[in-house]
């Protein structure tokens, strides 16, 4: 491959693992790989001027806003910044500054050093003191609005302590604390979703998240480093370190470990003193960023297509060892997905001692060509999970271990493993797996789902380890004599829960559809599938275009549902809870009984109603005979949007559908006829 086609190769790539860091949240190549390929690309295009291109990966500010948000542009562009390896990259950039500025390389110039905070960057605009709009960093000149999810970050202020300039935007990083990531992923493995690489895609996924309520559970906090202003304004301080004290003074929240570093030989220090103590911080960081502390000496200095020249990230090495990979186990979630896990010899990676690694799926043991008793290089550089990075093909024994090969069958119990054309997860569709079924009970018995008073994890742990319950249908088996038995059930409390058991047979269709843990369907698709059908019965006969057919249901919501009740073991599951005496019938309801006037309606709503809860107004659409949905399709009547309305909004308008404030909202339920 010649030059011309290498600068082209290289593009194209950059350009993919771009879409896949900035767009998707998903990247394929760490940090520093990405890095080496920019670096070799900038070379090749500075030795070969002809093939320059204002379309370049070199010549953007980097990424693009996501779709599906409405875009702001921000004051000034929110550069990247250049990457620094070492202590002679820090020397080096320290040169380049000081000839810029006409100084000695001997001068000692001040910097501010702080720790980079692996989340995703964000731009808060602030008037008269309250918080107005959160934005992301996007393309670096126009991001996301993500008010609404950036409002339930309870670690940034909506209203500042003290005077600050009228209108001002405040720049930082939203970020996952380690224990609230942990959190998180674990609860996403239990759902049968793919864990979370790192902090930084976990908090660019939960920022994007649609339900501000999902953000604020998930625990994201954020820290505060810059401010802009409007042009003409001056500046909040003279110095860097100026600035921070006025956001910590304002409010802000400001990581306390900077320090002002006078002359490059301290700046390197810091850096390297910060090598293994961040192991010990409550978040990740992956370097320090490196800022020249005066203010109007960065002005003069100014910036490149991409970076400021002010500026530089000194990263950390991804930390790495070698061990032997002893077996590749498989894991079964509570909704099915079987995904492969490495089982290590015992290695010490990043202040921790790691004997389990993550392979997300069958596709990347066999990208990586990792096999069971290799030599392999385990890494955990900006990611908590520890990862296998691939084998020691030097090492590799003799004879050769064979390649590993996804198991046919559920390891757990034996049902043969299934995969839809258009993913890349195995699953067991058997919802009385062991391995499935503690956590699938939980939700079973939950408060959106059957309902069932004080079953919950403790006493589902120990209904399935006993094997008391094998299938939710042995929930409706259950006496007040065996849960005696357990640890902490006394008479009194063993005779509730019967009761409340017995209570459950009589559950709305929706309530048992949603139960059984059916992937993809939520609560919003139990009620709509429920409507549509009447029964389970209905529903279990029903083909994926009549399942499809119903407003709020997609393709891959009915190829789920079609799937499920198609598993023979689930089929004798309904049908041993029908003969336990469960109702699986909306039979109570006069499904004859004239349909409301907005019948064949569905409504969205976005943003928050000052007269009305979010379920009191849902109730009042149903009560009319109309529908609520999630999400905002062509199908959609009408948008409600109350105050700091979201992206929903956005596609309403986008789509033509109609929008309705609170007051046109009340006028026409207040017009709709009685029924």
């Amino acid at each position: 491959m010649n030059s011309v086609e290498r600068i082209a190769d290289l593009r194209t790539r950059i350009r993919y693992h771009e879409q896949r860091y900035y767009v998707d949240d998903a990247p394929e190549i760490t940090d520093a790989e990405f890095d080496e390929l920019m670096r070799e690309l900038i070379r090749l295009e500075q030795a070969h001027p002809e093939c320059a291109d204002p379309d370049s990966p070199t010549q953007r500010v980097g990424g693009r806003p996501a779709e599906g948000f409405a875009t702001v542009e921000h004051l000034e562009p929110l550069l990247s910044l250049d990457n620094a390896y070492s202590p002679d990259d820090l020397r080096e950039f320290h040169g380049r500054l000081c000839r810029a500025l006409n100084m000695s390389g001997d001068t000692a110039v001040p910097y501010v050093a702080e720790l980079k905070i692996d989340g995703l960057s964000i731009a808060l605009t602030y008037e008269d003191g309250r918080f107005r709009r959160g934005v992301t960093r996007g393309d670096g000149v126009r991001g996301e609005d993500v008010t609404s999810n950036v409002r339930v970050i309870r670690s940034v202020p909506l209203a500042l302590k003290s005077a600050a300039p009228a209108r001002m935007e405040v720049r930082g990083e939203v970020y996952f604390p380690r224990a609230d990531f942990l959190r998180v992923n674990e609860a996403r493995e239990a759902e049968g979703e793919p864990a979370f690489a790192n902090p930084r895609n976990a908090a660019a996924g939960t920022l994007r998240t649609l339900d501000p309520a999902a953000v604020s559970r998930r625990g994201l906090r954020a820290f505060l480093y810059q401010v802009v202003v409007p042009p003409g304004q001056p500046p909040v301080a003279d110095t860097h370190a100026g600035v921070l004290d006025e956001l910590r003074a304002w409010g802000f929240p400001v990581e306390r470990h900077w320090r002002r570093c006078q002359g490059v030989d301290a700046l390197i220090a810091f850096c390297e003193s910060w090598r293994e103590k961040r192991h010990d911080l409550p978040f990740e960081t992956d370097g320090v960023v490196v800022k020249l502390d005066d203010l109007a000496l960065r002005v003069g200095l100014g910036a490149t297509a991409k970076f400021p020249r002010w500026a530089v990230a000194f990263k950390f090495p991804a930390e790495q060892a070698r061990t032997r990979l002893l077996k590749i186990g498989v894991e079964v979630g509570r909704t099915g997905a079987v995904t492969p896990f490495a089982i290590l010899e015992p290695v010490r990676l990043g202040g921790t001692t790691v004997q389990r690694a993550t392979l997300h799926n069958e596709q990347e043991v066999a990208r990586r060509d990792v096999r069971e008793g290799d030599l392999v290089i385990v890494e955990k550089g900006g990611d908590i999970i520890p990862k296998v990075i691939g084998p020691v093909l030097s090492a590799r024994p003799d004879p050769l271990p064979s390649p590993w090969q996804m198991p046919a069958a559920c390891p757990e119990c034996g049902t043969p493993l299934g995969r839809p054309e258009d993913e890349v997860v195995w699953r067991c569709e058997n919802a009385s797996c062991p391995a499935r079924l503690s956590r699938g009970l939980q939700h079973f018995a939950s408060r959106k789902a059957m309902n069932i008073e004080g079953m919950g994890e403790a006493l589902a742990d120990q209904l399935v380890s006993a094997g008391l319950v094998r299938s939710f249908a042995d929930v409706f088996r259950l006496e007040a004599s065996a849960l005696m038995a357990l640890d902490r059930m006394g008479r009194k409390s063993a005779a509730n829960v019967v009761a409340e058991i017995a209570r459950s047979k009589t559950s709305e269709v929706w309530r048992v559809l949603h139960a059984l843990g059916i992937r993809h369907v939520g609560e919003g698709a139990a009620r709509a599938l429920a409507q549509a059908f009447g029964s389970v019965a209905a529903l279990r006969a029903a083909t994926v275009e009549q399942i499809e057919s119903v407003g709020e249901i997609g393709p891959v919501v009915a190829r789920s549902v079609r799937a499920f009740f198609d598993a023979p073991a689930n089929a004798a599951m309904l049908d041993d809870m029908a003969a336990q005496g469960v109702v699986m019938a909306d039979a109570h309801e006069n499904r004859s009984a004239a349909p409301g006037p907005w019948a064949g309606w569905t409504f969205v709503l976005t943003g928050t109603l000052a007269h009305r809860t979010r379920d009191e107004a849902t109730a009042a659409i149903e009560q009319l005979g109309g529908k609520v949905s999630g999400s905002v399709s062509k199908k959609t009547r009408y948008v409600v949007a109350g105050a700091e309305a979201g992206s929903k909004l956005d596609k309403a308008r986008r789509l033509g559908v109609t929008v309705l404030d609170e007051a046109q909202f009340e006028s026409l339920i207040m017009e709709a006829p009685d029924t």
